[in-house]
């Protein structure tokens, strides 16, 4: 399974998942995507980038956001990103952001 996601720059990512939990995540560096399952649809509710996907979503400060703006079942997709620095991760979750109206997480 795969969540196409399209950035404001009309690129697509295509990122595995989503899943309902996070023991199918590596802690590798990655974009990952927020998402909630909600009436047969998935709804966008956040984006980030980290250099360890995983352990970053289990502690993530805006995990409260998360569950308040979701009312059907919380999910994460993630675009790993190997050979990108930090900087590389950014320009791929601002693109996205700027697509979307994500109730968590600065625009």
């Amino acid at each position: 399974m795969g969540l196409t996601v399209k950035g404001c720059s009309g690129q697509e990512y295509v990122f595995e998942g989503p899943y309902n939990s996070t023991n199918q995540l590596e802690d590798r560096s990655g974009v990952y995507f927020i998402t909630c399952f909600e009436n047969e649809k998935y709804h966008p509710i956040d984006v980030g980038e980290s250099k360890n996907v995983k352990s970053r979503i289990e502690t993530h400060d805006r995990a409260d956001c998360w569950s308040k703006n979701c009312n059907g079942k919380l999910m994460v997709a993630v675009y790993y990103t190997p050979n990108k620095q930090q900087h590389g991760r950014m320009e791929i979750e601002q693109d996205i952001r700027c697509n979307y109206n994500f109730p968590c997480g600065d625009k």
